[in-house]
């Protein structure tokens, strides 16, 4: 049995008249009669009474619209909701995102995107660069934004976004050292800051002082890239930091550049997706706003 034909029988039952039910649904009467004629066939029952006045239910048909009628106001809801999704009038975007990320990229982004599509609901957690990469392949996020270094396998895929660079900074009292130029030689017996373990970030400067034949050993981690700022200030340790986001602690005196002979390597923002997994309307209509340049 077709579902056309309980749709059918919805609106003549709803209406109680063929002739409505036929307008409403782009037909003829007597196709909406032969249908109804199949219908109560193939259940072997009356559905329906026919008379001058219009149509009437049988016991049988009360029964069956009472079913009817629910299923049918469920699609129509179901329906209702996916053109909502596509208009974005709703919808929910999950996105995994490392906070160097997040404070240099995506707030700018999302600010435009929110303003654009205000009914889009958007879920942000905030993790380190393996972190939420691990959660893209367990399907907790829609997609991700981090920075490099990123380690990944297919059926994940990277998108770049943008590049940036990070510098050494200091403390007032490591002005002598900021003074002039130096080699990460020259810096081996001060105190280093640096994320934890297991950050992409920390990874980074791994292997960047490994390939000029020395060991990464910091002597105090923070547990996020705003941490590394406040502790640089407060004279705890030299670190490196975003140089975007060191502008204007530099321009208010809070910190110091330290200019090194060995160039700091460049690191980019990346949109990780999970290309094996279907995306929702807005979060395909997310992604191509984090690619576009606007």
């Amino acid at each position: 049995m077709t579902l056309d034909y309980y749709r059918i029988f919805y609106y003549v039952a709803q209406y109680q008249s063929f002739s409505k039910a036929a307008e409403i649904l782009g037909n003829n009467q007597p196709n909406l009669s032969r249908c109804m004629n199949l219908l109560e066939s193939e259940l072997g029952c009356k559905l329906l009474v026919r008379t001058n006045r219009g149509v009437s239910l049988t016991p049988e048909g009360e029964r069956l619209f009472s079913h009817v009628a629910i299923a049918n106001e469920q699609l129509m809801l179901g329906e209702q909701e996916i053109l909502k999704d596509k208009s974005l009038e709703s919808g929910l975007v999950t996105i995994g995102a490392s906070e160097t990320a997040l404070r240099l990229f995506l707030l700018n982004k999302l600010e435009l995107f929110h303003h654009n599509y205000p009914h889009v609901r958007l879920q942000i957690s905030n993790h380190s660069t393996p972190q939420a990469i691990r959660a893209l392949s367990h399907g907790t996020v829609d997609f991700s934004v981090v920075t490099t270094p990123i380690d990944i396998k297919k059926p994940l895929h990277k998108t770049s976004l943008l590049s940036f660079r990070e510098i050494l900074i200091g403390g007032s009292s490591y002005a002598a050292i900021a003074s002039r130029m130096q080699s990460l030689h020259d810096l081996s017996e001060v105190p280093f800051i640096s994320l934890g373990a297991g950050t992409g970030t920390r990874e980074l400067y791994s292997q960047y002082f490994l390939s000029h034949h020395l060991v990464f050993s910091p002597d105090m981690e923070a547990s996020t890239t705003d941490q590394i700022l406040p502790m640089v200030a407060h004279n705890l340790g030299i670190g490196f930091y975003p140089e975007a986001l060191a502008s204007e602690p530099i321009a208010r005196g809070e910190v110091l550049p330290i200019r090194l002979v060995e160039p700091i390597p460049e690191r980019e923002i990346c949109l990780i997706r999970d290309t094996s997994r279907p995306k929702s309307i807005a979060a395909q209509k997310l992604m191509e706003h984090l690619q576009s340049d606007t």
